[in-house]
């Protein structure tokens, strides 16, 4: 048989020709122990943003990423494990309600997060943000924890899908983030090699996310379910809107509260509404009822009960989280500076861009631009309007909470101009937009 060379491979899809099973698994394979070069490899990864890639090509880079490291086993706990991933937004904190819900139902939650890069924030750094809390935990206790409290919440272990955070590094930094072959390898890579048999994918669009346009979100949800199919995992993608950020609350501690708040019933409207969505189809592939509207009234019942809340605060004390601040928020440290800006018209709310928001919050010191870049975790963005809502005059439209006063004026600045306020009544967004499978 004859060597596979990794200059033939750039050529070919440079070339806009199909890569066979064995040259994406060569790629994978020496660009993971180092003998493929990071400039050969960015040849590739421009040559497949460029010309693209079939869906066989894709499921094959998929599944060798997959198992490019170590791949998680959760049979042991013999039940469906399902798992849930968000494509990333501003404000989404769904993750941090949802689990411990589905988990409330006796539904097993064994699910692996991602930091936030850039203006999207990430659910470990959330979570971190709960004085104690251990993401960083090994595979054995995460499955153990599993079996005793029937949920854990962990960062992803070094070992997991390895060419996939190689190759997202490098996509980042040669600017071939949006390519949808690329991000649905990576995310798909993610799930198989953590062990779900089934996926739940909120698969955002708008300012927000990294798809724009709800065709290219579209475009992005069919490729992981065919992914999900050739791989045998079942894939439910449902599409949300991300034009403004989601709940009110955008910055680690402050989406925690907003978090902690919903699961004690007082929920956003579009929150409860993604929360829902996601947490039925969850519950269907758990095979635990097919009625998607009976299963969301008995998510709903788990919050007006109290077992959802119960459940997180189990979570976090399970993983040395100090429950103390998930009972009694007001003990979370605090911004420095915590400053109202005001509306100088009366109308309703036309936009509040979520990506410029995000930014807004990014600069404050709540995100990263670089992987390495340390986060500030109590400062942040609580909105006090919806886009549609009626504002009047001098009326608060947001909170700003800062550790610079300089950080805290700039803000203020930029986001008077990102909230547009029109004179004319503006209809309420749709916040699901379609269900795939």
């Amino acid at each position: 048989m004859r060597k596979v060379n990794i200059l033939e491979i750039i050529e070919k899809k440079r070339d806009k020709q199909e890569l066979s099973k064995e040259e994406i698994e060569y790629f994978i394979t020496g660009y993971t122990s180092g003998e493929i070069a990071d400039y050969q490899a960015s040849a590739l990864i421009m040559a497949i943003y460029l010309n693209g890639m079939t869906k066989q090509e894709t499921t094959n880079l998929t599944i060798a990423m997959a198992h490019s490291g170590e791949m998680l086993d959760l049979s042991v706990l013999n039940e469906v494990i399902v798992d849930k991933h968000s494509t990333g937004g501003v404000g989404d904190k769904v993750s941090l309600i949802l689990l411990p819900l589905v988990a409330s139902l006796g539904i097993p939650v064994a699910k692996m997060s991602g930091r936030g890069l850039g203006f999207t924030g990430g659910t470990v750094d959330k979570l971190e943000s709960i004085p104690g809390y251990q993401t960083g935990i090994n595979i054995h206790n995460f499955v153990e924890n599993v079996e005793k409290v029937g949920i854990s919440m962990i960062s992803q272990t070094l070992n997991l899908a390895p060419a996939d955070k190689k190759i997202y590094s490098l996509r980042d930094s040669i600017s071939c983030v949006e390519s949808i072959p690329l991000i649905a390898s990576s995310i798909m890579s993610k799930k198989i090699a953590s062990g779900a048999q089934k996926i739940v994918l909120d698969v955002t669009c708008g300012s927000g996310a990294f798809m724009h346009s709800q065709e290219r979100a579209e475009e992005l949800a069919k490729e992981m379910i065919e992914i999900g199919r050739l791989a045998d995992k079942e894939t439910v993608c449902v599409l949300t809107n991300m034009d403004e950020p989601l709940g009110y609350a955008v910055g680690n501690t402050l989406e925690v509260i907003e978090a902690i708040e919903c699961l004690k019933g007082n929920m956003p409207e579009d929150v409860k509404e993604v929360v829902l969505e996601l947490g039925a189809y969850m519950v269907k592939l758990a095979g635990k009822g097919n009625d998607i509207e009976a299963n969301k009234l008995q998510l709903l019942e788990n919050i007006q009960n109290g077992k959802g809340y119960q459940k997180f605060i189990q979570l976090v004390e399970n993983q040395d989280g100090d429950s103390s601040y998930i009972k009694d928020t007001s003990r979370f440290e605090k911004a420095q500076y915590i400053e109202k800006i005001y509306s100088n018209q009366t109308g309703y709310i036309k936009r509040m861009d979520a990506k410029e928001i995000g930014k807004i919050v990014c600069d404050l010191g709540a995100g990263r631009i670089r992987k390495e870049d340390s986060i500030d975790n109590a400062v942040g963005i609580v909105l006090h309007k919806k886009v549609s809502n009626k504002v009047d005059k001098q009326e608060a439209l947001a909170t700003i909470y800062a550790n610079s006063k300089e950080k805290l004026e700039e803000a203020k600045k930029r986001l008077l101009e990102v909230i547009q306020i029109d004179e004319n009544v503006v209809s309420k967004p749709k916040m699901i937009l379609e269900i795939m499978q």
